[in-house]
């Protein structure tokens, strides 16, 4: 836990080694005893950095930063992927903070510019999917997240509940 000041920005092509990293970090303390240990130690900085580069340059993806310049977090999101949900057309697609990072209110400014950019796009409503068993999920019901759906997602050849979660207006976010 520290009290430095965290910055939130946009991300840069520069910053999907950062992301990654934190990316990597937290599927494997978030989804510890949740998703298989097998699927949490293959995973590897390289692939999910090339994942980054190709993805950063879409939008939507903003990184948390302390002061001196190291990624702690980062949030991505967009327009609602399946299509399934009408009425919720933007997405938050990951927020993730290292571990010894979280609970100090970086995940909720990191939801923020999220919400922004789907105005910006016209959006008024967005969804998000977490998986059940997820400590954080708590997060978005805090923020005034509503059950919309019960999914199944497979990690790692296991079957696992995923909730579908969203906010009618975005508005309380900006």
């Amino acid at each position: 836990m520290t009290n430095q000041s965290i910055n939130i920005r946009k991300a840069i092509l520069t910053d999907a080694k950062g992301i990654a990293k934190v990316h990597v970090d937290s599927w494997r303390t978030t989804y510890l005893n949740i998703v298989p240990d097998e699927f949490l130690n293959s995973l590897n900085y390289e692939s999910f950095e090339q994942r980054w580069n190709n993805n950063i340059p879409n939008g939507g993806v903003y990184v948390a930063e302390t002061e001196s310049g190291e990624i702690v977090g980062f949030s991505s999101g967009g327009k609602e992927r399946s299509g399934n949900y009408e009425g919720f057309d933007g997405e938050i697609y990951a927020i993730y903070i290292l571990k010894e990072y979280q609970g100090q209110g970086i995940g909720r400014k990191l939801v923020k510019p999220i919400a922004v950019e789907m105005k910006e796009l016209g959006h008024n409503s967005m969804l998000v999917l977490v998986l059940k068993d997820n400590p954080s999920r708590h997060f978005y019901e805090a923020l005034g997240a509503k059950y919309i759906d019960e999914v199944e997602v497979e990690i790692g050849g296991k079957h696992l509940p995923e909730l579908v979660l969203g906010w009618d207006d975005i508005g309380s976010f900006l």
